[in-house]
């Protein structure tokens, strides 16, 4: 029996196979019944390389514009501060605590659209005070904005 193969571009990271524009050589059928019509990849030919390399092109601009927006995006939250009044109780303990949620909603009253995972809060805050919190905007832009915990 012979085992036939196949040259193929991976359009995206396939675990225990390649990277994203890795080429792979992989048995013909997993490329024909599952790689290629799952769009996880494509037949390596001369035509198909210079059609990679023209979305490799658009993929680094992409990437690129999303950078210069994230960079901005988190100048902008460095400047902003937030405020969040919280009930207190005797010797001016908080009830509950102050969690990413919270953070999220507060920064979106400002107009800044953060979702609660991004915000990297160690633990919930459980006491009044100002603290720095970082927020991941992108894998290589990171913002801190100022929280204050204030009485309600």
């Amino acid at each position: 029996m012979v085992i036939r193969m196949m040259k193929v571009i991976l359009k995206v990271d396939v675990d225990g196979l390649g990277r994203l524009g890795e080429v792979v050589s992989v048995k013909d059928g997993y490329a024909r019944n599952y790689l290629i019509p799952r769009g996880l990849a494509f037949k390596e030919t001369k035509g198909n390389l210079r059609i990679y390399e023209e979305m490799k092109k658009k993929e680094a601009l992409k990437l690129n514009r999303d950078l210069r927006a994230s960079r901005r995006m988190a100048e902008a939250i460095e400047k902003a501060s937030v405020t969040i009044p919280v009930p207190v109780g005797e010797e001016d303990r908080m009830f509950g605590a102050v969690i990413p949620q919270t953070i999220s909603e507060a920064l979106a009253e400002q107009g800044f659209q953060v979702d609660r995972k991004k915000i990297e809060l160690e633990e919930p805050i459980k006491a009044l005070g100002v603290y720095t919190v970082p927020i991941k905007i992108h894998p290589q832009v990171e913002a801190k904005v100022k929280v204050w915990v204030v009485k309600e």
